[in-house]
Formats: structure tokens, sequence, C-alpha cells
């Protein structure tokens, strides 16, 4: 089975940026549908972007719509997630996600078969 190997989380004020990068041990991932969750302390891990493997499809969060962009090079087996003008709120660990079947959306009850191991963001005032 493939890995999925997240990066660049880190410690960022509020108002800044950081991108995420999740990298796909192998080039099977390149036809999984890809995606972003988070969780934060006491709570429930919870969807935050989806890509479909064709790109044509992705879906976000409604408090992260406008903010955060979900993007994928098939030619470097990875996925990213641009996060801009963060929030306190943000603050959480990021998981990379993956699976053959759709997870977003009408089919959000549906959870992804391959998971990172995270990444922590941690946004400050």
């Amino acid at each position: 089975q493939g890995q999925l190997v997240e990066s660049g989380g880190g410690l960022v004020q509020v108002g800044g940026s950081l991108r995420l990068s999740c990298a796909a041990s192998t080039a099977t991932f390149t036809t999984y549908h890809m995606g972003w969750f988070r969780q934060k302390p006491g709570k429930e891990r919870e969807f935050v972007a989806a890509m479909s493997w064709s790109g044509n499809i992705r879906d976000y969060a409604e408090s992260v719509k406008g903010r955060f962009t979900i993007s994928r090079d098939n030619a470097k087996n990875t996925v990213y997630l641009q996060m801009n003008s963060l929030k306190s709120e943000d603050t959480a660990a990021y998981y990379c996600a993956a699976d053959v079947k759709p997870f977003w959306g009408a089919y959000s009850d549906s959870k992804p078969d391959y998971w990172g191991q995270g990444t922590q963001v941690t946004v400050s005032s």
C-alpha cells in the first residue's frame, strides 16, 4: 500500500499564509480523489477541501472558502493546500487523505481509506 506524507505545517501569525504539501509514495494515487481534513483539540476531524482525481471538481468547507485552495501535481504525486488569510480558528492538525470513492458533498459520510500522519498548523494572534 502507498503512503501519504504531509509537510509544510508550522507557526504563523493571523493573516499569514502557509502551503501544505502531501506527497504520495506511489503514482497509484494519481487516480485517487485527494483531500484535506483537520482536527482541532477536543474536536472531531472535519473536512477542509477535496479535489477529484481529474482535477475537475474541487470542494471546500464553508469556513475556508475564498481563503484556501487545493491543487495537485500528478507528475509529482503531490497535492497541496494553499492557506491564506489564516485565522486563529484554523489552528489544527491537518491530514491529507485519499480514496477512489468521492468523500465530499453528497458523499461526505464516506471517509477516505488512506491518511497521512498529519502536520500541525498553529495560527497565533
